[in-house]
């Protein structure tokens, strides 16, 4: 991996800080985009911030390199993590991240390939990462490229049926080099996912479609790091994480509340939700 960072981010305690500066300019972005999948895009922080900083072979200075590994992050409305981490590594400047849903601006509402570094696939219409990953995996392999892919999906994502033809195809194959991250926070757009679209026993069913399945605290950077660091799971099966997460994870007010899948906070909201990100920084 080559990275523009100034400085390396070592150990699994630096690793969770680092998720949460990312958190900061997140709620800083929301703000002044004036809205914003604030909720999941805390809720998968952590994952992304453990993929770029210690799992991924990336090259931001040559975004295109033939070896690098590849993340479709398929629930692309949570693109603000992403962008965070991308613009961390020089895949852009920082000084973009300003614009985020500016009329105008470099950083649209969802990641879109061709124009931003490091994005692998365009992504907003839910359902199409997995699809588009197993494809990847596929051609990878009948390339002889070793490279790995890796998708990051919602659980309300799950809910659609391209997701499932998705997991068949994986498991059909047996695409080794394919793991598919599943962010559970347990909430979509409009209540918990298991009113609206129950995808549960979610290891038992994807083990059925023939993946190798861990199932992890996706806020505990030790559990992360042991899954990531440790696929394939099985070398002849894909390899599928299931990352529990808590919505809004990182602010007492945002977690596991609905209403924050998509919203920008008021000016109290916003000063209180500084001080406990700050805080948990300092600690």
């Amino acid at each position: 991996m080559s990275a523009l960072l100034e400085k390396p981010v070592e150990g699994t305690v630096e690793l969770s800080r680092q998720a949460d500066r990312y958190r900061l300019r997140i709620l800083e972005m929301a703000i002044k985009g004036n809205g914003g999948h604030i909720g999941g895009s805390f809720s998968v922080i952590e994952m992304l911030t453990a993929l770029y900083h210690r799992v991924l072979n990336h090259d931001p200075q040559n975004p295109n390199w033939e070896g690098r590994d590849k993340l479709v992050f398929s629930k692309g409305h949570c693109c603000l993590a992403l962008y965070n981490v991308l613009a961390e590594f020089g895949y852009f400047p920082k000084e973009k991240l300003e614009t985020y849903y500016q009329d105008g601006g470099y950083l649209a509402g969802h990641p879109t390939f061709g124009k931003i570094p490091g994005v692998e696939a365009t992504a907003g219409s839910l359902g199409h990462g997995l699809p588009i990953a197993v494809g990847m995996a596929i051609a990878a392999r009948h390339r002889g490229e070793n490279r790995r892919i890796f998708t990051i999906l919602g659980d309300g994502e799950s809910n659609e049926g391209s997701v499932w033809e998705g997991f068949a195809a994986g498991g059909q194959f047996g695409l080794s080099n394919l793991t598919a991250i599943i962010d559970c926070n347990g909430y979509e757009s409009l209540g918990t996912v298991d009113e609206i679209m129950s995808i549960e026993p979610l290891a038992g069913r994807l083990q059925s479609f023939g993946w190798e399945v861990r199932e992890i605290n996706g806020h505990n950077m030790d559990e992360i790091l042991g899954a990531l660091e440790s696929v394939p799971f099985n070398s002849s099966k894909p390899s599928a994480i299931v990352s529990r997460t808590n919505k809004g994870n990182g602010v007492s007010f945002m977690e596991n509340v609905s209403m924050w899948h998509y919203r920008a906070p008021s000016e109290e909201e916003a000063a209180q939700a500084r001080r406990e990100l700050e805080a948990r920084i300092n600690r």
